[in-house]
């Protein structure tokens, strides 16, 4: 029997709980959530660190804190939730094939949100040679181990990357008893925020090493320790700098990927930098009824920035189910100097808009720049970039609507007034 809904949200963590909340804030009433997990709240459940918050709520939460926040919102509004259930399939006609232990459900939306989140780069991802052994887990999986399972990963760590997950489990693993003997990174810069630098390396006097990443692992049905080199400018290792280090874990805080084979499946244009799908300002995709938030858009640095991303879809979702077609998106976003990509990459004008940008390089004062045909049409000073920390800059259609592609850029010094 096929079910009917007029939306279906793929995904119960950060994303798809504000789009949940908001879609029903906004007088939407048929909306279905699914979850793979036996609770909501997704990512957020293991991330016991507080922190997060401070832009949404302005308070600082744990991860479990944060999400009950939107899970009491949705009690409240008594929104239907499938958990333990898997979607195995999305058409782009918007027909759901979805698993649980109940079966197998076909589910025909008029609209979907996909909200999947994202996963984490493998030692197979990034191709470390070496011996297949254990005590090598990803950042994220020895944080599910020790915050959930109570399983200690390892007595002396080395930790490769300095994502944000990577530098939390380095002060997780520290405060557990552990020696983390160095934070890796390939890059000349860190790849976390700033905060995460200071609290989770400096203060706890943790080293971190950049321009350095492994190049082998030993031991023999168990980690015995890595071989640490030196990149150079290039990216490529210098030869004779490798050292062995013993160590009984290393972790790997070596990227997230958007969780897109369903986007992949339903026919969705993807962007080769963010590896996730192709929105509009409404979030809509390029199949006209889905649209997409969060982590399986593009990998966000502030659960806030997620959440607020998801309520932002209730505006579109309530018009396109009203019936009214949302109006075609003929406007590109470029990313310019100094900037590795935009969101959205394409607009119609017609709404309001929230331009998020990903800076290439970290530095100093620099200036934003809005331009089309040639002409400024903002532009904003900024007092430091990096590119772990996205910039969100509102951005009037009214200036832009009706012209060209909208370049993007980033040019060192202050805004002239």
């Amino acid at each position: 029997m096929m079910i009917r809904k007029d939306l279906v949200i793929i995904g119960g963590g950060a994303a798809g709980l504000a789009a949940a909340a908001a879609c029903r804030e906004r007088g939407i009433e048929d909306i279905l959530i699914i979850e793979r997990g036996d609770v909501l709240g997704g990512i957020l459940n293991q991330c016991i660190h507080d922190g997060f918050g401070l832009h949404k709520f302005h308070e600082t939460l744990t991860g479990p804190e944060y999400a009950q926040r939107y899970i009491d919102m949705l009690h409240t509004r008594d929104l239907p939730v499938m958990l333990n259930s898997m979607v195995t399939e999305l058409s782009s006609g918007k027909i759901l094939t979805v698993v649980n232990r109940k079966g197998l459900h076909k589910i025909h939306a008029k609209a979907v949100i996909l909200a999947m989140g994202s996963r984490e780069r493998t030692r197979g991802a990034i191709g470390i040679p070496g011996a297949r052994v254990a005590g090598v887990f990803t950042a994220g999986v020895a944080q599910n181990l020790i915050n959930m399972k109570d399983f200690m990963v390892g007595r002396r760590v080395i930790i490769l990357g300095s994502g944000d997950i990577g530098l939390i489990m380095a002060r997780r693993l520290t405060l557990e008893g552990a020696k983390v003997l160095m934070v890796l990174e390939k890059l000349p810069f860190p790849s976390g925020l700033p905060r995460n630098i200071n609290q989770c390396l400096r203060d706890f006097d943790i080293p971190l090493y950049l321009k350095h990443t492994v190049s082998g692992i030993h031991g023999d049905g168990h980690l015995t320790g890595v071989d640490v080199v030196e990149i150079d400018e290039s990216g490529e290792i210098i030869p004779d700098t490798a050292k062995f280090v013993e160590c009984d874990s290393l972790l790997l805080s070596v990227g997230l990927i958007p969780e897109n084979e369903l986007s992949r499946q339903a026919g969705l244009r993807l962007d080769p930098v963010t590896g996730g799908a192709v929105v509009d300002e409404y979030g809509q995709t390029t199949v006209p009824g889905i649209f997409a938030c969060g982590n399986v858009l593009h990998i966000h640095d502030l659960v806030d920035n997620v959440s607020l991303e998801g309520e932002a879809l209730a505006h579109g979702m309530k018009l396109y189910l009203s019936e009214e077609a949302l109006p075609a998106a003929g406007i590109p976003v470029i990313p310019g100097n100094n900037v590795r990509y935009c969101l959205p990459q394409h607009l119609s004008g017609h709404a309001p808009t929230v331009i998020s940008f990903r800076p290439s390089v970290p530095g100093k004062l620099h200036t934003v720049r809005f331009i089309q045909n040639g002409k400024i049409l903002k532009k904003k000073s900024l007092l430091k970039i990096n590119p772990a920390e996205m910039e969100r800059i509102e951005l009037d259609p009214e200036l832009y609507r009706g012209g060209g592609e909208l370049t993007v850029d980033l040019v060192p010094g202050r805004a002239e007034s």
